[in-house]
């Protein structure tokens, strides 16, 4: 696995710059009243019994569905871009040379210095430039330095690399609003059935829903199917806390699109066919490369109310947080009172929200 990128490679956005909205937007505009019993905390028996909210924005109705009847919603020809990523087991426990425990999110490998990975830390106490860290299974790691304050710089203190002890004591790093810890099950559950290229901390949840069985009856009717891979790091589940929205700045995440993705997406243009992004990962990716012509680099992509979409038709996605960036993403591209409307109907018909959550289609 291999995310970092030569500095003459890297292409930064900031959201704030991309947009014409006429005044800014508030961050309590993107609250809304989530229970907590409607955040799913295991998935489904089988990915595509998830229900399907389905919004059109022309006809302004909302339907309610299957995902196993996405076909239904979808015509010949249409393009699916599905982000191939898949999720590693980021998450490490050590021990200080005091006894204390320290938690690392290992999120990607830098240049400097060789075989170091950023990641972030959680502590009781400040762990020091150059403190030794010991796993349960004796090999250690050493903080290399600090990229910014909780941000170290990890290398392995020995001759093992940190991939080969991701590997064998890595864990799972479910996000924070699943209440239970990652069992074995997860290690599946937790990954797109298309999962190809290692490099995310978290998975692309709206592709969660697909099964093989789903693709197959999709190609079949003339809906085809394309890859891009953005390797999803923790900026995307950042909670945003400008007073306003478009003040926050993303994390950088690493996306490529393959050349045969980019000849789909031109023939999609040509024949009138849509290009639905599956995801907002996907979005993120297609949209960086429609505004730089980039078809790999590092972006910083910030998508708010006022943004204007260049490579993106339709959306599947699953129902996110208050006060998050992806929540603000589909505001951007349905409308802010829209999806509040949609998101209230969600909670009056006790649908599933969040990473093992229902999904919804965006036309």
């Amino acid at each position: 696995m291999r995310i970092a990128a030569e500095p003459a490679m890297i292409v930064w956005f900031v959201g704030a710059w991309l947009t014409c909205r006429a005044s800014a937007m508030r961050l309590s505009e993107l609250d809304y009243n989530l229970p907590p019993e409607l955040v799913a905390q295991a998935p489904l028996e089988r990915r595509d019994e998830a229900r399907l909210m389905v919004l059109d924005r022309r006809a302004g109705t909302i339907e309610h569905s299957r995902f196993y009847k996405l076909g239904d919603f979808l015509r010949d020809g249409d393009l699916l871009v599905l982000n191939d990523t898949r999720v590693f087991p980021a998450r490490l426990f050590a021990r200080k040379p005091t006894g204390g425990v320290v938690e690392l999110l290992m999120v990607r490998p830098v240049d400097e210095p060789p075989g170091a990975w950023l990641a972030l830390m959680r502590g009781h106490r400040e762990v020091r430039e150059g403190a030794r860290l010991t796993l349960d299974d004796g090999r250690a790691l050493r903080i290399a330095g600090f990229q910014r304050p909780g941000r170290p710089l990890v290398v392995s203190d020995g001759p093992v690399s940190i991939e080969s002890i991701l590997d064998s004591a890595g864990a799972l790093a479910l996000p924070h609003y699943i209440h239970r810890a990652p069992g074995p099950a997860d290690r599946d559950d937790y990954q797109t059935v298309y999962a190809a290229q290692p490099g995310a901390v978290a998975a692309p949840t709206a592709g969660l829903h697909f099964t093989r069985e789903l693709l197959a009856k999709l190609a079949a009717a003339g809906v085809r199917a394309a890859f891009v891979t953005l390797h999803i790091g923790p900026g995307t589940f950042t909670p945003l806390r400008e007073p306003q929205v478009e003040a926050h700045s993303m994390e950088a995440e690493w996306y490529t699109i393959p050349p045969a993705t980019l000849q789909a997406m031109a023939l999609a243009r040509r024949t009138g066919a849509r290009v639905i992004a599956v995801g907002t990962s996907s979005v993120r990716a297609l949209e960086s490369h429609a505004i730089t012509g980039d078809a790999e680099g590092a972006t910083g992509l910030f998508i708010s109310p006022g943004y204007r979409f260049r490579a993106t038709d339709v959306m599947i996605t699953n129902f996110h947080m208050p006060r998050s960036t992806v929540l603000a993403m589909v505001m951007a591209l349905a409308g802010r009172e829209e999806i509040l409307d949609a998101y209230r109907e969600a909670v009056r018909h006790r649908y599933r929200f969040l990473s093992y959550g229902d999904a919804m289609l965006i036309l």
